[in-house]
């Protein structure tokens, strides 16, 4: 089974580098938009993981971003 990992797009032009890369090694990676999903939403994908893009600068514009790594922390990894 591949592993789940939600990556938390911040509109950076990285990020789908860092998709690419993951299904490479195998995972089955979910992009969702920072400001187009709910922590509500993000968590009922059941991610193994969590990756969060860079950007989109400050905290504050960050959409689901810090909800999602605060949710995380202590229950699944987070990059």
């Amino acid at each position: 089974v591949n592993a789940r990992v939600l990556v938390v797009d911040n509109y950076d032009s990285f990020v789908y580098n860092l998709v690419q890369y993951l299904g490479e090694l195998g995972a089955d990676p979910i992009v969702c938009r920072h400001d187009a999903v709910t922590l509500d939403e993000a968590v009922k994908l059941a991610p193994d993981a969590v990756l969060v893009s860079p950007g989109p600068g400050r905290p504050e514009n960050a959409g689901v971003s810090v909800e999602m790594i605060r949710w995380a922390a202590g229950r699944i990894p987070v990059l």
